[in-house]
């Protein structure tokens, strides 16, 4: 649904950023490797000192580099399948630190080891979303179905998250337990409905072991 509906106008809110860059003579590629270097930051120097809130902002700061560095490709003429394959395991970087740096607060100083695995439970089952599209392609079939895609899974940990940081709110963290229980079994069911995807492609004879 983000994916859908938000792209266009995030795409158009950064065109003069990237007009920008690509008149400097910066690549989309260093776009995309600072942009992760930046979430990953945010998310690994704030989260587990349980500085949610500021972590958050600073993720927030570069988590849209994924959209710039495509932008910037895009009218630089320079898409291509390196660029293509370097932003798709980068961001599983950027989700991996996000969510691990989650686990490491609430297994350790946050001391509460249901909501260390509900985000354990994200991290593994959002890795497993993005692998089952992966190898189906791989295989020379398709899995572009769920409910969970990356997008959708990012802004609601992160908007969540961010809330709970401020002090002021009194928002409790039960709140971030029921968005990160959610958002596991999305994503559980978002590997299932790629499987029967794939499934009926294979059973239909599309698609090729690779040789």
């Amino acid at each position: 649904m983000l994916n859908r509906y938000a792209r266009a106008a995030i795409t158009k809110l950064f065109t003069p950023l990237a007009k920008l860059l690509l008149r400097l003579g910066v690549s989309p590629d260093v776009v995309t490797i600072v942009g992760t270097l930046g979430v990953c930051f945010g998310a690994l120097a704030f989260y587990p000192r349980g500085s949610f809130f500021w972590g958050t902002v600073v993720i927030t700061l570069f988590i849209f580099s994924d959209t710039l560095d495509g932008n910037m490709a895009r009218m630089s003429g320079r898409s291509s399948v390196w660029g293509a394959y370097l932003d798709s395991t980068l961001d599983r970087v950027a989700d991996a630190a996000i969510f691990g740096a989650l686990v490491l607060w609430y297994a350790g100083d946050g001391d509460d080891l249901v909501m260390a695995g509900l985000a354990l439970g994200c991290l593994i089952l959002g890795m497993v979303v993005s692998y089952s599209k992966a190898r189906a392609e791989g295989l020379g079939m398709t899995a572009n179905v769920g409910i969970a895609e990356r997008s959708e899974r990012l802004v609601a940990v992160l908007v969540t998250t961010g809330l709970v940081g401020i002090p002021w709110l009194h928002l409790p963290t039960a709140v971030l337990g029921v968005v990160l229980a959610l958002l596991a079994i999305a994503s559980l069911i978002t590997v299932l409905q790629r499987m029967l995807t794939v499934r009926n492609q294979a059973l239909g004879g599309a698609g090729e072991l690779p040789k």
